[in-house]
């Protein structure tokens, strides 16, 4: 790895992620091929303090590099690159996540490559990260997707927004900037106020740029995310443990593992019980899926089938987790 440019990597997150994020980030570091640079963007100084506390010494004699910014110092690059973009500059004061979209993009050079990691992605074996493409963006493949809340949905496609299917944000990847007009329009147009409590806006946003930018979809078996299915649900009720149904996957097979939902709180116990220990390498570049459109009629189907699902009662004997 030595001589090698390093690779550019964002994650945001707080400092109350530690308990999951911190064993993230060791498996990045411990298992990536080539050096990396990452920067962790955080809210305030006790959280850059804490995050710095518990991930610098990840990174004592590796030929990774670790830098943490706080909001404070995002703001002020923002009040300057975003000058044009009052729409973004605004849609950065809502929910902490959606700042995911708007912040890596503040600390990266036109044309430089940008990698943005949810703190609960877990890399499970040796592995190296995706070439970055020229142009357009590369997400995470899911099995549904996570585009709520149901009403902003509807505003999209009210306002003739196509977004892409099967996207998830734990990990996505493209070269800066942004398309800033694209995305200065986009959040203009939906009315994200009413939903700054809501992190999901933000895969609705990628979903709407996934459609504009082009580019594809990680392989799921290389990019795996954790899917809550209703069998898992199950299982759990019946006493399966979250490492019990993470015995389950394929990590053999994998680069990443997103540990979206309750799953990241399995991460620990299960690297305690040694279920990442003696992986495969996974150092070969993966295809991209090209992206699937989500039609309103699929939508409006899987809402229904929520609503009878709601109506018998069945989430209640599933479990919510």
């Amino acid at each position: 790895m030595n001589g090698t440019t390093p690779r550019k990597v964002y994650c945001v997150l707080g400092a109350r992620s530690l308990r999951y994020a911190q064993a993230c980030m060791a498996s990045l570091f411990r298992n990536a091929s080539e050096p990396l640079d990452l920067a962790l963007l955080t809210d305030a100084p006790a959280d850059a303090d804490a995050l710095r506390a518990a991930m610098a010494p990840l990174v004592v004699g590796t030929p990774h590099r670790l830098s943490v910014f706080d909001q404070a110092d995002a703001d002020e690059r923002a009040a300057t690159q975003f000058a044009d973009y009052p729409a973004i500059r605004h849609f950065r004061g809502g929910h902490p996540c959606w700042r995911k979209i708007t912040d890596p993009v503040l600390y990266a050079a036109d044309g430089e490559e940008v990698i943005i990691l949810d703190p609960d992605v877990y890399f499970p074996n040796r592995f190296s990260f995706e070439p970055t493409p020229a142009s357009g963006l590369l997400l995470m493949w899911q099995r549904p997707n996570c585009l709520l809340p149901e009403p902003l949905v509807r505003d999209a496609y009210d306002q003739n927004i196509p977004m892409a299917d099967h996207t998830d944000i734990g990990v996505c990847q493209f070269r800066a900037p942004l398309p800033y007009r694209v995305l200065e329009e986009l959040l203009a147009t939906l009315d994200t106020d009413a939903h700054v409590r809501s992190m999901h806006v933000e895969s609705i946003v990628w979903a709407a740029l996934a459609e504009k930018m082009g580019g594809g979809y990680f392989d799921p078996a290389a990019w795996h995310c954790f899917g809550n299915t209703v069998a898992g649900r199950i299982a759990r009720r019946l006493g399966k443990t979250g490492p019990d149904m993470l015995r389950q996957l394929a990590f053999g097979e994998m680069k990443a593992f997103h540990a979206g939902g309750i799953a990241k709180d399995w991460l620990v116990d299960a690297e305690r019980e040694g279920l990442f220990a003696n992986g495969t390498p996974r150092l070969e570049p993966t295809p991209v899926r090209p992206f699937v459109d989500y039609p309103r009629a699929k939508f409006e189907r899987k809402i229904r089938v929520r609503q009878i699902a709601r109506k018998l009662g069945l989430y209640s004997v599933m479990g919510g987790g």
